[in-house]
């Protein structure tokens, strides 16, 4: 009788726990609307269904349309009708279409070399880090400290710091994608390392083998599935992560995103986006295949 009432009372107190952090979620939402609210930030600005009917029309004719179908001789004239230039928008539209080409794979190498050197800086500290491993608490709190702060920080703050340290360009990218990307491969890999049987740890350490010996012969071969499957998830997230890095000056599809922000040339815009949802479609279902085929 007395096991019953114990675990209805447990039931009972799960479940007003929870009550309670939905209450709590629940103001927090109400605080943020009233906030806000208050600020007046709540409005849609001025005319904003027009504006909205007037982008959604400029979106619905990608650019890239005008390598076939631009015209061949448009001219531009100022306002008292005064010849400026003739422009052939099948040429133009070719030419950028080629330099979102470029852009493109400078996106896939930000996005590729970063995930792999995040990986690889994240290994010995995941290593640390895992509990059922027991490494000296004096490396695995710091490895901790170093994961939970490098997934705390984003990637385009520190890309913004690492283009003022090493410049414009892809490298501040591939650093800043690797030094976020570190502080999950961190979290995912330890996971996967205290998810492991320990019997056949222990089974390795009985024989007097050494730290490394562990980890070579009971947790790496054990743990390199889980690790590739983690690996291509992060490697697809930032995929898109990286996609926005040119915005701050790393290069790639984020500098051709920026100039069509600027410039309100949404038919471009939408030209960029759909390369975008194509590169990370096709990759999601690449990394999908290889996570199938390693269960």
């Amino acid at each position: 009788m007395r096991t019953l009432e114990s675990r209805f009372l447990d039931r009972f107190a799960g479940r007003i726990g929870f009550l309670a952090l939905a209450l709590a979620y629940a103001l927090l939402v109400l605080a943020c609307l009233a906030s806000l609210a208050s600020e007046g930030e709540l409005t849609l600005g001025r005319q904003p269904l027009a504006n909205l009917v007037k982008t959604a029309g400029e979106f619905a004719r990608p650019s890239f349309l005008d390598a076939w179908f631009g015209n061949p001789h448009l001219e531009y004239r100022s306002d008292d009708g005064t010849l400026l230039r003739v422009e052939n928008r099948q040429e133009v539209e070719l030419a950028y279409l080629a330099g979102l080409g470029r852009a493109t794979w400078t996106t896939v190498r930000i996005a590729t070399l970063g995930s792999l050197l995040g990986a690889l800086l994240a290994l010995p500290l995941s290593v640390l880090t895992a509990r059922n491993l027991a490494a000296p608490r004096a490396l695995a709190w710091p490895a901790k400290t170093i994961l939970d702060v490098a997934r705390s920080i984003h990637t385009l703050v520190f890309g913004l710091v690492l283009v003022g340290i090493v410049g414009l360009g892809p490298t501040a990218g591939i650093l800043a994608i690797a030094l976020h990307s570190m502080g999950t491969y961190g979290k995912l890999f330890a996971e996967a390392i205290e998810s492991l049987d320990m019997a056949a740890i222990d089974a390795v350490r009985s024989v007097g083998a050494g730290p490394v010996q562990v980890f070579f012969n009971a947790v790496w071969p054990s743990v390199l599935p889980q690790f590739v499957s983690s690996h291509l998830y992060v490697w697809e997230f930032n995929i898109r992560d990286s996609t926005i890095l040119g915005i701050i000056g790393a290069g790639g599809l984020g500098l051709l995103i920026s100039e069509a922000t600027s410039l309100f040339q949404w038919g471009r815009l939408a030209t960029v986006l759909i390369v975008i949802v194509v590169l990370v479609a096709g990759f999601d279902a690449a990394s999908r295949r290889i996570r199938e085929a390693l269960l």
